[in-house]
């Protein structure tokens, strides 16, 4: 979603960074960027022109350090003012249990999908989530909940019989409690717009169940005019945050760095794809970062502690510094590495690596070798040397690919078993030791770049 965004951005502050000496000229010109930037995001005109203003009231009031130029100082202005922006701090929900939450939003924001995505990682924190379906227009929003609640292992109430939806609420929120959860999650109707009708149920709802959240789910897609949406429904049923959705799309961005300040409405949650753990904490701070090209590596981390068993990484470590790293060790690191989501996006928090376009052609070659592996015996996988010419053959046909394919992953595949080899022996390990253990060490990764084509400029250990 924000790759116009920080493309413009980064423009902007290659030009910042050149300034020798700051003038009110130069400083203008460069401001002038940024603005138009802004602007051409859909950030709302009137949030723009403050923010430029803003940058330029404290450009102007602090003296240049002596560590830093003058434009670094700017661009660490322009990050500190962004954060203002989008809202300073992470978001957070009451800390109470049992907790109600509301969601509101029009139709198609994907506020069912969200209440799923909002349990399971509530979820996590030892709640006890339970879902109540307060949508009784759209035909499939009770089937969809209900199969998302399946899925997801959690209580789920509906009532396809009742057309009153307060009621259906309150009678949900007393099942709920019967059934010992502590996080209760109201998934509410939308229309195509902000209509009397539409206001005037989730009004009725929300003083029939007194929630303690009541959070917009605003689709990013909406541009300005999902800013517009948000200054209504605060209006009506004063909300306690925001959650964008769709963030994985083509929107421009300009929706999250108006809603704050047009609102003053944190924004709490984003969705960032179609998965359901595509589900992240809004960090005012990390957005801040990644608008401005500077990656978002606390997140990358947070991803890989979350979906990586570290056990595991540490057997595939010392498989890797004693040269026995075979097939099947390689299919479960792709298998981890995919957890953490697609390369695409986890190449988007790496620092410098925004402009890189990671495209459908480098995700199917991850398939592909993936692919390849599986068609091989388990026997095949543990020892590669015994894959001859008619083994090829049939992996090719049974992976749907050439045997060029595969005797190209096999040959990389073999080049990085020699490399461990050298890198296993006393020189090695004194070279390692002196990097840090990068790919050795404990927990670590090993280094499996341009296995299987590698996408391009794919930095080490994600070339796969």
């Amino acid at each position: 979603m924000l790759e116009n965004l920080t493309d413009r951005m980064s423009k902007a502050l290659r030009n910042l960074r050149g300034i020798g000496k700051l003038t009110e000229e130069n400083m203008a010109e460069a401001l002038k960027e940024v603005r138009t930037a802004l602007l051409s995001a859909d950030v709302h005109f009137k949030v723009a022109r403050q923010f430029v203003e803003d940058v330029k009231a404290a450009a102007m009031g602090q003296e240049v350090l002596a560590s830093v130029t003058p434009g670094q100082q700017i661009v660490k202005i322009i990050n500190d003012e962004l954060v203002k922006l989008l809202g300073e701090g992470a978001g957070q929900l009451l800390d109470k249990k049992p907790l109600r939450i509301m969601l509101v939003g029009l139709h198609g924001s994907g506020k069912t999908t969200t209440s799923a995505k909002l349990a399971k990682r509530l979820a996590k924190e030892g709640y006890r989530p339970a879902l109540v379906g307060c949508d009784i227009y759209r035909p499939a929003a009770i089937d969809q909940l209900e199969t998302l609640c399946r899925q997801e292992n959690f209580r789920c109430y509906t009532d396809r019989n009742s057309k009153d939806v307060p009621k259906i609420g309150r009678a949900g929120m007393e099942w709920a409690k019967e059934q010992d959860a502590n996080l209760i999650i109201f998934d509410t109707a939308g229309r195509l717009q902000i209509d009397h009708d539409l206001i005037e149920e989730v009004k009725k709802l929300r003083d029939k169940i007194v929630p303690d959240e009541v959070l917009l789910v605003a689709d990013a897609a909406l541009g300005q005019e999902a800013v517009n949406v948000a200054q209504h429904f605060n209006d009506a049923v004063h909300l306690t945050g925001i959650v964008l959705t769709k963030l994985d799309g083509d929107a421009r961005g300009g929706a999250a760095l108006s809603m704050k300040t047009i609102t003053g409405v944190p924004i709490k949650f984003m969705g960032t794809g179609e998965k359901m753990d595509d589900f992240e904490i809004f960090h005012a701070d990390r957005m801040a970062q990644r608008i401005l090209g500077m990656g978002d590596v606390v997140s990358l981390v947070e991803k890989a502690q979350e979906n990586i068993d570290e056990k595991e990484a540490q057997r595939l470590a010392e498989k890797m510094q004693r040269a026995e790293f075979d097939f099947e060790d390689f299919l479960a690191q792709m298998r981890q590495v995919k957890k953490m989501g697609s390369i695409g996006s986890l190449m988007k928090m790496m620092p410098g690596m925004s402009g890189i376009e990671i495209g459908d052609a480098e995700e199917n070659r991850l398939k592909q070798t993936e692919a390849i592996i599986l068609s091989m015996t388990v026997q095949e996988r543990r020892k590669p040397m015994i894959l001859n010419a008619s083994r090829r053959k049939r992996i090719a046909d049974g992976s749907g690919t050439s045997v060029r394919d595969v005797n190209q992953l096999i040959k990389q595949f073999g080049q990085m078993r020699k490399m461990m080899k050298m890198m296993g022996g006393s020189k090695g390990r004194k070279l390692m030791k002196k990097f840090g253990g990068m790919g050795g060490g404990k927990g670590g990764m090993p280094d499996l770049s341009g296995l299987g084509g590698g996408g391009k400029g794919l930095p080490p250990g994600l070339g796969l």
